[in-house]
């Protein structure tokens, strides 16, 4: 993996940790608004959910993605790892930051919605058509993401990813969680965007699958891949930060 400049690894976790608590925020959060808002109007609490969800997680990768390349999600810095563009070591210590975080993030949005702190969901989802879903939208995400790093099109991937979540909540009938640390942390809301217990490992093993099928297709896709294009997912994380058409600015330390 390119080393220059990567910030500590310290800072990486916090902005991890961080970024995923506004995931979760956003998408509960929206969720529970959405249902408020336009009781018994399923299809418009569900447009309202995936147009806020790809919206803040547009501005969430912008926050936080110059830091740790704003990954927000297990299986995106498992396959970074395969690609060379993070270490292993890093990928596995991301993964409990990103679940915190999302744990955290649910708690928030219960709590500012006068809700209680924690309530697990009673949505079940893990029907073969959610799982299936899962696995489809995993590999999307993926593909959109490492297609863009690999072409030198990263600034542009805050607004793609966006775009491609909130697209996916409509073509998926799981309403396209690919995520696992999302998976856990909408557990602990008994609401619009929750899921309960039972359906979690289910969605879990369909990401990992999803993903794995992605790293494959893109080996064959791109089989030149670079550990350098990979350290760019899903924004450039080093101190060098891209900006404004190519333009560095250095990050404060």
């Amino acid at each position: 993996m390119p080393t220059h400049d990567v910030p500590p690894l310290a800072r990486r976790l916090f902005a991890e940790l961080l970024g995923s608590a506004f995931l979760a925020a956003v998408v509960i959060g929206s969720g529970i608004a959405a249902q408020t808002l336009s009781p018994n109007e399923v299809g418009l609490e569900l447009f309202e959910n995936a147009a806020a969800t790809a919206a803040g997680l547009y501005t969430i990768i912008l926050m936080f993605g110059p830091v740790s390349g704003g990954h927000f999600n297990p299986v995106v810095s498992l396959a970074d790892a395969c690609f060379g563009g993070i270490r292993w070591r890093d990928a596995l210590a991301y993964i409990p930051a990103q679940v915190a975080g999302c744990v955290l993030g649910a708690v928030a949005a219960n709590g500012m919605f006068s809700l209680a702190a924690i309530s697990i969901s009673t949505h079940h989802r893990a029907s073969t058509a959610h799982l299936f879903s899962e696995a489809i939208a995993t590999a999307g995400l993926l593909l959109v993401i490492f297609s863009l790093a690999r072409t030198k099109r990263s600034n542009t991937a805050p607004a793609a990813v966006g775009a491609y979540i909130g697209a996916a909540y409509f073509f998926t009938s799981s309403a396209s969680f690919a995520n696992p640390a999302i998976s856990v942390g909408r557990m602990f809301s008994d609401t619009f965007a929750g899921i309960a217990p039972a359906s979690v490992p289910g969605f879990v093993v369909a990401q990992l699958i999803g993903g794995a099928c992605a790293i494959l297709a893109i080996r064959v896709l791109y089989p030149d891949v670079t550990p350098a294009e990979a350290a760019q997912v899903i924004l450039p994380h080093n101190e060098e930060a891209s900006h404004d058409g190519g333009r560095s600015v250095r990050l404060p330390a």
